[in-house]
């Protein structure tokens, strides 16, 4: 039986592997055939910022696989639009697809999950 999994992302690309484990876990639960969510909250959302670039600090690109998650069924990524207006994003500026939520709609999608997943 399929479920809703929300993966929750708070912290910066390059503190820790915390995106990195995200992806994974992401991508995982979608090769189980779950229904799975991914938002990015505070500074995770520089994350999809286009341009990054990971191999300039020594460590694999994962911000390139990014772009793979609608191949493996993670279509409803999310940020947030208090985070995004902190850091200056606009949608745009994204490197995908991400829906903009307030944190009412948030509170909404938690509702919505059977699994939550936070990093």
């Amino acid at each position: 039986m399929s479920e809703n999994i929300l993966v929750i992302n708070h912290t910066a690309p390059f503190d820790g592997a915390h995106i990195r484990e995200g992806l994974d876990m992401a991508l995982i639960f979608a090769a189980l055939d779950q229904n799975v969510s991914w938002l990015f909250k505070g500074p995770a959302v520089l994350a999809l910022k286009q341009g990054n670039d990971a191999s300039l600090l020594g460590i694999k690109n994962y911000f390139k696989q990014l772009k793979t998650l609608e191949i493996y069924d993670v279509e409803q990524v999310y940020v947030c639009a208090q985070a995004m207006q902190r850091f200056a994003l606009t949608p745009e500026a994204l490197n995908i697809d991400a829906q903009v939520l307030t944190l009412e709609a948030q509170q909404a999608l938690l509702a919505q999950q059977s699994k939550v997943v936070s990093l």
